[in-house]
């Protein structure tokens, strides 16, 4: 197989990472495979739409979510490195209200899967960050919703230095509190 794959701290949200094969000429990876995938997560899985996102070092996005319509995502980053955040929000989970960070970059290939019913943020570390991510609802503004990203009561230890400004987005610096989500 092509892939192995890594639990988390999350229930269902699982680090996924290819095999690569290097050779003289280069590198090459499997990256996807439907009936592959399918094995590895034991259920159906279906895609509607593939997104990309590029950020500057220093970016910040979400946490997002959608309500009534819940995506599930399969992260990977085609260039750079991000520290990437989950976060549970099935009310009936008993994982609600905790979040995993992983670090993902180009160079290891590494994807996450997240399920539908998870918050998902990340920090970009480099610059030119590309992020590719395929999802299984469409993405619907009405559903739309926004955790801000140092909610207290989520404490996310992002990697922070010291000097670090956070470049987040208007939309995004308006985001909610934890507590007043309603999913």
């Amino acid at each position: 197989m092509s892939f192995v794959i890594e639990k988390t701290g999350l229930p269902e949200v699982v680090l996924i990472k290819p095999k690569l094969y290097n050779d003289n000429r280069g590198a090459f990876a499997e990256l996807y495979q439907k009936n592959k995938f399918f094995s590895l997560l034991k259920k159906k899985v279906e895609f509607v739409q593939e997104n990309i996102s590029f950020s500057k070092k220093n970016v910040i996005r979400g946490i997002h979510f959608q309500i009534k319509k819940p995506q599930g995502k399969l992260i990977r980053v085609l260039n750079g490195r991000i520290f990437d955040v989950i976060v549970d929000l099935r009310k009936n989970s008993s994982s609600f209200g905790k979040w995993i960070g992983v670090h993902l970059s180009s160079e290891s290939l590494e994807q996450i899967w997240i399920p539908p019913g998870f918050g998902h943020g990340f920090m970009s570390k480099t610059n030119n960050v590309i992020l590719s991510y395929y999802v299984t609802e469409y993405w619907k503004p009405k559903y739309e919703r926004c955790i801000k990203w140092n909610d207290k009561d989520l404490n996310i230890k992002w990697p922070l230095t010291k000097n670090y400004k956070p470049i987040i987005s208007n939309k995004d610096s308006k985001g909610l509190k934890f507590k007043d989500v309603k999913s």
